[in-house]
């Protein structure tokens, strides 16, 4: 047995509050840690792009329900920009149910498939508009409620996707605000919701939120990849025939692991959740300092810069003789970006690269003046040096740590959470072996 495997092993069964790693040179915890692991339980509810364009949310809902025993799961939100519905959670939970009577052999605390499939909601289905709400969902009353509960706790939102539900929630009832602690896996996602981010940034900059735009790669980037630790020989070694969850896993992303968002499950599982600054296993973390946004008010071009995971706002006029119903779309990559007109005489659009480079754009409008104009910009990467002043405005604010050497293959941050890998897959391995057939006695 490793090293780290029988620490995690010490910490499930209530023997120590102290996580280390079988890398001596990896500090350990300082002291007992907060995480569900050691015996501190936590509210959570989970928005997720489940069922979207990437299978790994597929993954981390498995791994979600095999720690469900220790997390008292109050939400399930389906929020996917496009494809993707509730349907998608409730195939998740009936593998879940496949394995219950497994699961429930080794620990008492896992909830009823039925239990799960109650609080499995349906949440937005398109992006925000420039406002950055549309409507309520089921997803956002759902929040609102959960977060209004009379539990002195504060509820946990874990954000694997858009920021869609999010935003309506606190629209409708900003009066949750102090009781949500979030932590959003950002990046490409913030590609898919730059309206419902600026609208929470700009009207609700005193969220407790942790915003990781690319420290949750090192989930599956870096670390130990050596043998049955590596994406591959894990998932072939420790999740393949491992009962219905242990085969749904396998067949998503061609048995390869990447759980991109299960870093903010880690950060409950062992760590400090009340202190980002502090290591755990969803990463480490700093102050945010302002948030990178540019705005023109002209089409920019590749010679203009913005940070990357910033947003950029592009403010053009619509000119005299435009017609009565304006109407454009920003066309970049993959995306096709609905213009706003907020009766002002302007069009308005929002961006988010999700990496560094050129990103060219052209216009599509019945606007002839706008139609077929085209436009760029490059986005740089993220600085590299230390934020000097966090942003006053938003107090609890966070995002990935600019360290240099804290960076994997570019990502910021990773190694904030790599660092742990060995731990973190014993300890999912281990999770993955309740599904095995229970002998019979």
């Amino acid at each position: 047995m490793t090293s780290s495997l029988r620490i995690l092993n010490l910490v499930a069964a209530g023997a120590i509050g102290v996580v280390a790693q079988s890398n001596p040179t990896a500090p350990a915890f300082d002291g007992e840690h907060a995480g569900a692991l050691a015996g501190h339980r936590h509210r959570v509810v989970v928005s997720t792009d489940i069922g979207g364009t990437d299978p790994d949310d597929f993954q981390s809902m498995v791994h979600l329900l095999l720690h469900a025993d220790v997390l008292d799961l109050e939400g399930l939100i389906a929020s996917p920009p496009g494809p993707g519905r509730k349907e998608d959670l409730l195939r998740v939970i009936r593998c879940y149910a496949g394995d219950f009577p497994a699961l429930q052999a080794h620990a008492a605390g896992y909830p009823a498939p039925e239990k799960l499939a109650a609080i499995a909601m349906q949440g937005e289905t398109e992006v925000a508009p420039y406002a950055g709400v549309r409507r309520s969902t089921e997803g956002s009353e759902w929040l609102i409620r959960c977060a209004r509960r009379a539990d002195p706790r504060p509820l946990r939102v874990l954000v694997w996707g858009g920021l869609e539900d999010l935003a309506q929630a606190l629209h409708d009832a900003p009066d949750i605000l102090p009781r949500l602690r979030v932590y959003w896996i950002g990046g490409p996602n913030k590609k898919w919701s730059p309206d419902a981010y600026q609208y929470i940034e700009t009207h609700h900059p005193g969220l407790w939120m942790i915003e990781a735009n690319a420290t949750y790669r090192g989930w599956f980037t870096g670390g130990n990849q050596s043998g049955d630790q590596g994406n591959d020989g894990f998932v072939a070694t420790h999740i393949a025939g491992h009962g219905a969850l242990g085969a749904f896993f396998n067949r998503q992303l061609g048995g390869r692991l990447k759980m991109g968002d299960s870093p903010s499950v880690g950060w409950l599982l062992a760590g400090y959740p009340d202190d980002p600054a502090r290591p755990g296993w969803g990463g480490r973390f700093v102050r945010v300092a302002k948030r990178p946004c540019a705005r023109f008010e002209r089409l920019p071009t590749l010679d203009d810069r913005i940070e990357v995971f910033g947003i950029l706002e592009i403010v053009l006029p619509l000119g005299a003789g435009a017609p009565v119903l304006s109407e454009a779309s920003l066309e970049v990559e993959n995306q096709s970006l609905a213009g706003s007109t907020p009766g002002d005489g302007t069009l308005r659009f929002r961006f988010c690269p999700k990496a560094a480079g050129a990103f060219r754009f052209r216009l599509r409008s019945n606007v002839p003046a706008l139609d077929g104009r085209s436009g760029g910009i490059t986005a740089v990467p993220a600085r590299t040096e230390a934020v000097e002043g966090a942003s006053p405005e938003h107090r609890f604010w966070w995002t990935d740590d600019p360290s240099p050497d804290l960076a994997e293959a570019g990502h910021l941050g990773a190694r904030t959470v790599n660092r742990w890998r060995e731990a973190f897959l014993a300890e999912f391995a281990r999770r993955m072996d309740r599904c095995l057939p229970v002998p019979d006695r």
